[in-house]
């Protein structure tokens, strides 16, 4: 008999017992009652068990919580982002009113390179993938009407992660809401941006410096912010495989575990602030297995490589979002059938937010009809289904556990491949020696390219593009952002520069320089700057003149 599996059930339901539940139907939709947990009949031998475990339990293959989704479901927090702040406020209330939890700030290529909308190389790009964000004014406006406080907002970008966060403090610090109980997520990833996103701006030294900083001051003054979500969907969608994107992503996530602890902050403390952002593909158990095994990974490391010891600290914490790549041109509305498999996967394995992309992503920012589908999507899956009735619901499922362990099996030797490139075994070490050498970029191309050819051989069919392409479908209507939106967003910055204290302005700036010179956590130095209305180009453009650009080397 396995004692393990009777004693982790008892365990299981002492814990079960103390959550708090929600008030709602745990039925079928035929009236049949349900467990809130399957797992193996009492004095069943499982062999390894423990690997599998049980929901709330290390190592978490299960899932961080004892009642699932009966104690809470996931935070559905759609992804969104265009023209002027003004635009995309109007489509976060539209958003929020339609039932969405929490918001997830898209920005424009200009934004996400540290440039202000009216520098030349801005030029056509302003507001178009994206919203655009000067200074704090626009914060201001984006979040007008929606108080900071009340509701938990995730901002995906990395590169002037830091600079857009002070200004969204000096926006919450307007409305009036204490800042030190703000709450959300920050990506703020710089590795991801390396190994295939492209979006940096300075060399990676000085990058990890304003992210150590960033860590340091949300430990110490905003404890429930999570200042900092290692993104693997970015690598995924450059064209990695799911193991690829598993263990570059945790390998990352190591990386800012031992930034923390290079600064001697407690791995108590800052762990917990760290959290993730999936890619959600489109084949369903592979996805699923993905993140379970994500979450057995991160749990052993942090406990045995990394000394946590609390729960908590050893909690793999994500976001989702459904696969962009997967969305088809051709025959656009079958996209809403692969956003719905691909976050239903999310959910299965465990999300603890979700985006559901809009049909029409694949030609442009979504329409506000798109928009609410996908919003919908979600719904349907929470409210419709069932799955949230139980936690884990396909745990032991022979098929899902071998692949499960085979992800884990492939991660494990890609962490020792990553660490044997590092001279002092570190995992930091082996990253940035890999960034350099072009190491990862050569592996993603490679995995991409096998893809590819699959795809235009047939072997891997796609409906709509290699197979099943006779269609009676019509061209969709699509979003499309006005030029006149970076005319009005250039001369409404025009004004706002004669009109700010120029004097201060550039004494913070001085400050911030010199916080940067001096060793001393800039935070507050770059609060002061955002608080002066200092444009996010003129930030970062001081801080690329401290630090220098950096330059990816060629790879063949």
């Amino acid at each position: 008999m396995d004692r393990q599996a009777d004693d982790g059930r008892q365990r299981w339901q002492r814990r079960y017992d103390a959550s708090r539940l929600r008030d709602a139907d745990f039925s079928t939709l035929s009236g049949i009652e349900v467990d809130p947990v399957y797992g193996p009949p009492p004095g069943a031998v499982v062999p390894d068990f423990e690997r599998i475990g049980w929901p709330g339990e290390y190592p978490f293959t299960r899932g961080l919580y004892p009642a699932g989704y009966r104690g809470r479901t996931w935070t559905i927090r759609q992804f969104s982002g265009f023209g002027n702040a003004v635009q995309t406020n109007q489509r976060y209330k539209m958003l929020l009113a339609a039932g969405g939890g929490g918001l997830s700030v898209a920005f424009d290529m200009p934004t996400l390179m540290g440039r202000d909308s009216d520098d030349p190389r801005s030029a056509g790009e302003v507001g178009h993938c994206g919203v655009a964000i000067d200074s704090t004014a626009d914060m201001d406006t984006l979040f007008s009407g929606i108080p900071l406080a009340d509701i938990t907002t995730s901002m995906t970008i990395s590169g002037p992660a830091v600079p857009i966060f002070c200004m969204y403090l000096a926006a919450a610090k307007r409305q009036g809401a204490d800042v030190g109980k703000l709450n959300g997520t920050l990506q703020t990833d710089i590795f991801k941006e390396y190994i295939a996103q492209k979006e940096w701006l300075f060399p990676p030294q000085p990058h990890l410096r304003l992210i150590g900083d960033l860590m340091e001051y949300c430990a110490e003054h905003i404890p429930d912010y999570k200042p900092l979500s290692v993104s693997g969907y970015h690598i995924r969608e450059a064209g990695s495989t799911a193991a690829q994107e598993l263990a570059f992503t945790l390998a990352d996530g190591f990386g800012y575990v031992e930034l923390g602890l290079s600064r001697g902050l407690d791995i108590e403390v800052f762990a917990p602030g760290l959290s993730f952002f999936f890619d959600a593909h489109i084949d369903f158990f592979e996805e699923i297995a993905k993140f379970r095994a994500a979450r057995r990974i991160w749990a052993r490391w942090l406990r045995d490589s990394y000394g946590a010891k609390t729960e908590r600290a050893q909690w793999l914490r994500f976001h989702t979002q459904t696969a962009g790549v997967s969305l088809t041109a051709q025959q656009p509305d079958n996209n809403v059938v692969r956003t719905a498999i691909e976050a239903l996967a999310a959910v299965l394995g465990g999300t603890n937010s979700l985006h559901t992309n809009a049909l029409d992503e694949v030609l442009a920012l979504p329409s506000e009809k798109a928009a609410e589908i996908a919003l919908r999507t979600q719904q349907v899956i929470m409210e419709e289904t069932g799955v949230v009735n139980v936690a884990d619901p396909l745990g032991g499922s022979w098929y899902l556990e071998a692949l499960t362990d085979r992800l884990e099996a492939e991660a494990e030797e890609i962490f020792a491949k990553i660490r044997q490139m590092s001279q002092d075994g570190s995992m930091t070490g082996g990253i940035l020696r890999g960034i350099e050498e072009g190491w990862f970029m050569a592996e993603i191309a490679e995995a991409s390219f096998g893809y590819q050819q699959k795809l235009e051989k047939g072997d891997k069919r796609v409906v709509g593009v290699n197979c099943y392409t006779d269609s009676v479908e019509k061209p969709v209507e699509i979003l499309r952002v006005s030029h006149e939106v970076e005319v009005q967003q250039a001369r409404e910055l025009s004004v706002r520069r004669a009109r700010r204290d120029q004097a201060a302005v550039d004494a913070a700036l001085a400050a911030m320089i010199g916080a940067a010179r001096s060793g001393q956590n800039m935070i507050p130095a770059m609060i002061e700057a955002a608080s002066a209305e200092a444009t996010l180009g003129e930030i970062c453009g001081a801080l690329r003149t401290e630090w220098g650009g950096y330059f990816e080397a060629p790879a063949f």
